[in-house]
């Protein structure tokens, strides 16, 4: 069987197409490389072990065990936790990400939140659906502080796209030494975050979860936080403490939350933040565009070039094996 460059695997994600992937990575490649979209679990055993990069949104472990060709693993997710990274390892097998590719839609969805907030869109849309033509009272976003918590490639867009609205800003990040996109840069110690929660007015959270930002924002932070203040959390419903949550919209600790991620998620259908009209959800859409399979497709095709370089690939998170 000739070897193949890229076999795209056949489960799907987001309502997206895979033939569409493997149509996009051959669009950037040239003719001489061979990209094959494995449609049945047949044909994912009988590709794999000659392909040189595997992508999707995870590999069994068993079709490891022959896949001697095999290079990387371009997972088609963000996250890699479902990904089999301590086999892969140890067959030297390098895993890149799709880190970033959704930052452009989640960032236009949380600046839209904050705005739908300050102009107090959604109680227009609740009076609009009873007829009534009764006037109500909004703010300006305008000159407002807004945090963002983590300045990583989403926390980033949404900064780039807060320039312009004459709002103040402040990054919360590891390493604040490194300094930032945003007027002040603070760190994840307590006393750094509490110090932004107190001034903002506007908390934008785009984090990973990991054990330090696990609950991050609880019962305490909520209490510092200012009452008109809003939470948008964009990155894992773990991150903020949903108890703490419902407990802090229902007695108006905070003006409101909008959440495209929740813990648990999905949301049961009877749980209390469903009822609650100071809470937005959306069923973790953020970061839906028609334009995933092609910021994807550019990262994959970019680095079969640098496999062939020895370069150092784009959106690594496992390196290959040294020896």
């Amino acid at each position: 069987m000739t070897e193949t460059d890229i076999v795209v695997l056949r489960e799907g994600t987001e309502g997206l197409s895979m033939e569409s992937y493997a149509d996009a990575l051959r669009d950037r490649l040239p003719a001489d490389r061979t990209v094959t979209l494995a449609r049945t679990p047949k044909q994912e055993r009988e590709l794999v072990p000659e392909a040189r990069v595997v992508t999707g949104i995870t590999v069994e472990e068993d079709l490891l065990d022959r896949a001697e060709q095999l290079e990387l693993f371009a997972c088609t997710f963000a996250g890699t936790d479902h990904v089999p990274m301590d086999t892969l390892a140890e067959y030297g097998v390098a895993v890149t990400n799709a880190g970033g590719i959704h930052a452009p839609g989640i960032a236009e969805q949380a600046i839209g939140n904050m705005l739908t907030f300050a102009r107090r869109l959604h109680e227009g849309w609740r009076r609009k659906q009873h007829s009534e033509w009764r006037h109500f009272q909004s703010t300006e976003f305008t000159d407002s502080t807004v945090t963002v918590i983590g300045l990583g490639s989403i926390g980033q867009a949404v900064v780039q796209r807060l320039q312009g609205f004459e709002v103040d800003t402040i990054g919360i990040r590891y390493t604040p030494s490194k300094g930032g996109p945003t007027d002040e840069v603070l760190g994840f110690d307590s006393d750094d975050v509490h110090d932004a929660l107190a001034r903002s007015d506007y908390v934008v959270v785009a984090c990973p979860l990991n054990d330090l930002t696990r609950g991050l924002i609880g019962e305490d932070e909520f209490a510092t936080m200012q009452t008109d203040a809003v939470l948008v959390n964009t990155a894992r419903g773990g991150i903020v403490d949903t108890d703490a949550l419902v407990s802090a919209l229902r007695s108006n600790k905070i003006r409101g939350a909008a959440l495209d991620v929740t813990e648990p998620e999905p949301l049961p259908a009877d749980h209390p933040l469903w009822g609650l009209e100071n809470c937005l959800i959306t069923p973790h859409t953020g970061g839906h565009t028609p334009k995933h399979w092609d910021r994807l497709a550019d990262i994959v095709a970019e680095n079969l070039d640098r496999l062939d370089e020895g370069e150092e690939l784009q959106n690594q998170v496992l390196a290959p094996d040294s020896g």
